[in-house]
């Protein structure tokens, strides 16, 4: 593989900014009247006693990011952003009950500005040191990295991550089995939260890495370069041992250093004199993650558990995400909170979250999970055709809720009309035994 070298040049043969590009479109709102956006009136109907304080809210979500821009404990102060918007697929979309979930009808200019309008808000939100996560499908992933460029700066983007979503296809249709989807991961600044994660070592990448065994001690290593890409004027780029680095690249360490490493026997020199570096296999944390993921497919046996909700992600992968980009106690978000998996998972990560949903199903959904986790997948139609699948009780067994949570509804016309014997119900639920946890 090739390694690029940096522009001793830096700026000065730039003639003007290459990256500085939009896309245009019709309805596409100012900034300044986005910030304007009418605000969300929310009433809190339950709430769980205990600390710290979650928030689940039903509610339009831009309207809801708009008032939570007038709260100091959270504009600013969000760590991570994880959301699985609608992909503009033009269909709506039901619990495996056969209960509708939600439409998914926008495409287009239209799709494009409500999700705009959307990263704004969330943009104003995140902590100078947080993280977003946007999860798409092939449909609209190219224009929303524009979009996603324009609103967090092209600088600020960090990966294209491709997940394997499901096992292989046998398509009919003249064109490639597709079983991918791709998340999107941008910082608002620099200076981010970011705990590298790492994959365990097998037997086999092990011996395949790690090829060398060191005399006297049996430690495995493997040797890499002791450069590195550019030219550097200070020690690094000064003689060691007699011999100058490779044109255009610099030591990666300080001839100082690299005889403590040497004299450590840390240094590896070959026949003609070329010395490597040794990497020994007992320091390594891991192999670290990659840009492509295999090992996070959604439902997809009769082994695992889910909700039943529609567009249900793999909580592992929730999981790797919210390690990566947080800590223990951070606040994290999802504005589309569908079957609940981020708030799940930043709940048993010990770390603060706020889900937002439109969909009575999905508010619904959320609550059964934390009070009663999820439950195995089973068959879905049995030998007549009817749903088949056995609930249990799983009150205090399997309950995620362990901290103290408000439910908020957005006073609206617009929204479906949650009876008061349903809030009643769901706050029996939530409350029921929480006290003794």
């Amino acid at each position: 593989m090739a390694t690029g070298i940096p522009n001793i040049n830096g700026d000065k043969n730039k003639k003007h900014n290459s990256n500085n590009f939009c896309l245009q479109y019709d309805g596409k709102a100012s900034i300044e009247e986005i910030l304007r956006t009418q605000q969300a009136q929310l009433r809190c109907v339950i709430s769980v006693d205990k600390q710290p304080r979650n928030r689940l809210i039903f509610g339009e979500n831009l309207r809801v990011i708009s008032s939570l821009l007038n709260e100091n404990t959270v504009a600013g102060k969000v760590k991570l952003i994880y959301i699985d918007p609608p992909y503009a697929t033009g269909s709506s979309f039901e619990s495996r009950k056969r209960n509708h979930a939600y439409h998914d009808l926008m495409e287009g200019a239209e799709y494009l500005e409500f999700l705009r309008q959307r990263l704004i808000l969330l943009r104003e939100l995140l902590s100078e040191e947080g993280s977003i996560y946007i999860h798409l499908d092939e449909n609209m992933a190219f224009p929303v990295k524009i979009i996603m460029d324009e609103v967090f700066g092209y600088k600020n983007f960090r990966n294209w991550i491709t997940r394997k979503k499901c096992n292989p296809k046998n398509y009919t249709r003249k064109r490639y089995g597709n079983v991918t989807d791709y998340i999107l991961f941008y910082t608002k600044a620099d200076n981010y939260v970011w705990n590298q994660p790492f994959e365990l070592w097998t037997d086999a990448t092990a011996k395949k890495e790690y090829q060398y065994v060191e005399e006297g001690t049996g430690r495995l290593y493997k040797k890499v370069p002791i450069h590195a890409p550019g030219v550097r004027k200070g020690a690094t780029g000064q003689p060691w041992r007699g011999m100058l680095p490779p044109n255009g690249k610099h030591w990666q360490y300080t001839p100082e250093t690299l005889d403590k490493m040497d004299a450590r026997g840390e240094i590896y020199w070959s026949p003609t004199g070329n010395p490597r570096r040794k990497i020994y296999f007992d320091k390594s944390q891991g192999i670290s993650v990659q840009d492509i993921w295999l090992d996070f497919k959604d439902a997809h046996n009769q082994n695992i558990k889910i909700t039943g909700y529609p567009t249900e992600k793999n909580p592992d992968m929730i999981k790797r995400i919210i390690l990566a980009s947080s800590n223990k106690g951070d606040l994290v978000l999802d504005a589309f909170a569908g079957s609940g998996t981020t708030a799940a998972v930043a709940e048993e990560l010990g770390r603060q979250w706020i889900a937002i949903d439109n969909s009575a199903l999905a508010i619904a959904t959320i609550i059964q999970r934390l009070v009663k986790g999820t439950e195995a997948m089973g068959d879905f139609v049995n030998g007549n055709g009817s749903t088949k699948y056995e609930q249990k009780c799983l009150i205090d067994i399997d309950r995620i809720l362990r901290t103290g949570l408000d439910l908020y509804i957005e006073e609206t016309s617009e929204l479906e009309l949650i009876p008061d014997s349903v809030i009643a119900d769901w706050d029996s639920k939530l409350n029921f035994q929480a006290s003794f946890l």
